[in-house]
Order: C-alpha cells, then sequence, then structure tokens
C-alpha cells in the first residue's frame, strides 16, 4: 500500500485526486494539505495547513497540485524528509528543477515533474521531440485561461526543455536583431520561443510549430475544463515515483 498525501487537496485536481486514490485498493489518502480547509477530513485524511504539519503523519509519496510560489519548496521539504514527489504544479523552471534533482539524489528518493498528465498532452511532447530531429526550426503557443498566473505553462517548460535535449532550432534572423519590439518574439525558454496567451474561453492548451522550405508541421493539444484526462497520469506517478531516484521530467519517462 503506497500512503499518499496530497498538497492543494480541496484545487480544480487535487478534489478529483484524492478521490481516484480512495477508489484503489494500492492506494491510501493519508493526509491532505489545504489552507482553507484546515482541519477537515478527506475520507481516512486529515488535512493540514501546511506541508510541515502533513509531514507529521507517515506518508510514501507528495503529491503536489499547488502553486508555483508553494511547489518548490513543498518537493525538497518532502525530500528531505524522505518522501517521494509527484509535481503536478505550473510554472518551475529549470533551474528550480534542477535544484530539486540535487536534493531529491541526495535523500535517496524520486520526484516526478509533469507539466500535463494528460495521455494526449504526453504524445504531443513525445511526437514533437520526434519532429525536432527532422524539422530545423520551431516555436511554441501556449494557451490557458484569463486567470493563469503563470506563463509559460509548466507544460510549454517541459516542452522546450525536451526539445533542447535534441538540438537549438535554427533562427534566420536572431532575435535581438528585430527591427521594433523584441517582445513580440516570444519568451526564450531552454532556446525555444514560446508565445503564452491568456484569454478567457481557454482552459488549456499547447501548439509547437515546426517549418523548414515550403512546408510546414503543427502539433497541437487543448484540454476542456473537466480534471478528468490528468487522473490516470496522477496515479501511474504515483506508482512509479518511487522506482527512481531524482528528478523525473515528463509522464512518458515514468512507462
Amino acid at each position: 500500500m503506497i500512503r499518499v498525501c496530497v498538497a492543494g487537496i480541496s484545487g480544480w485536481v487535487g478534489r478529483s485526486v484524492a478521490a481516484a486514490i480512495d477508489e484503489t485498493d494500492d492506494l491510501a489518502l493519508v493526509a491532505g494539505v489545504a489552507r482553507g480547509a484546515s482541519g477537515q477530513r478527506i475520507g481516512d485524511a486529515t488535512v493540514s495547513a501546511s506541508l510541515a504539519e502533513a509531514l507529521e503523519t507517515p506518508f510514501d509519496v507528495l503529491v503536489d497540485y499547488t502553486s508555483a510560489e508553494a511547489a518548490k519548496g513543498h518537493a525538497i521539504d518532502a525530500a528531505r524528509a524522505g518522501r517521494h514527489v509527484v509535481i503536478g504544479s505550473s510554472g518551475l523552471t529549470t533551474a528550480d528543477y534542477d535544484e530539486i534533482d540535487a536534493v531529491a539524489r541526495e535523500h535517496g528518493v524520486g520526484v516526478a515533474a509533469v507539466g500535463n498528465f494528460a495521455m494526449t498532452a504526453a504524445l504531443l511532447q513525445r511526437f514533437a521531440v520526434e519532429a525536432a530531429a527532422y524539422l530545423p526550426s520551431w516555436e511554441i503557443i501556449d494557451t490557458a485561461s484569463a486567470g493563469k498566473r503563470d506563463a509559460p505553462s509548466g507544460m510549454a517548460r517541459e516542452l522546450a526543455w525536451r526539445l533542447s535535449q535534441v538540438r537549438p532550432p535554427e533562427t534566420e534572423i536572431p532575435v535581438d536583431e528585430t527591427v521594433g519590439a523584441v517582445d513580440a518574439r516570444g519568451a526564450d525558454i531552454d532556446g525555444s520561443r514560446i508565445h503564452s496567451v491568456r484569454l478567457p474561453g481557454y482552459t488549456i492548451g499547447l501548439e509547437v510549430r515546426f517549418g523548414q522550405a515550403d512546408e510546414r508541421l503543427t502539433i497541437s493539444y487543448d484540454a476542456g475544463p473537466g480534471a478528468g484526462p490528468y487522473i490516470a497520469g496522477t496515479l501511474l506517478a504515483i506508482r512509479r515515483v518511487g522506482s527512481v531516484t531524482g528528478l523525473v521530467r515528463g509522464l512518458d519517462r515514468l512507462l
């Protein structure tokens, strides 16, 4: 039985993850973290106001669906306490992940960081990595709801990092030689240009556009407002994270 603590247990995805854990035979929800629900019970789990308080309860895996501001500290504190970590929160940088990886390795635990736990999002990542081996240039468009504060999204950051493992994209005119507003060319994240769009009516989506002479390829992902697509991937990560040491980025790296 894998004992689980969910940080952000009262949130959009956290609530659904907690419910799904209760329906399994091999996972047990034993603790939760949510400032607004402190002291409440969800199934057999007591909800704490802070991770420090929740760490007083023995558990094996921390699942973090909080925020970029909290997730890094949560991951490091949990790793130092000898707990494995699954990060579903968005907004952490490659430097943040490098720091988390170092702490996890020092303490012999695994951390799985996934920008999007949906299987279709994982497929986009894999297809894009394959395409980058053949197509020399690309840019990324990251879409989300108007209320999403972090940019780029964790999914977009993960894709940029994955593409950087293949090669840097070719650029005909260096970005710093742009005539006009250089910011219009997007942010440089691990060598890729990312353009973040935040508008009402959107939930979350990602598009990567590849181009070469006389042809182009677009791979895109879009999600609706429900948390359902993320549950199976999160449960898979909970089950697999204990088999790794250090940080693993990407759901397909756990398959």
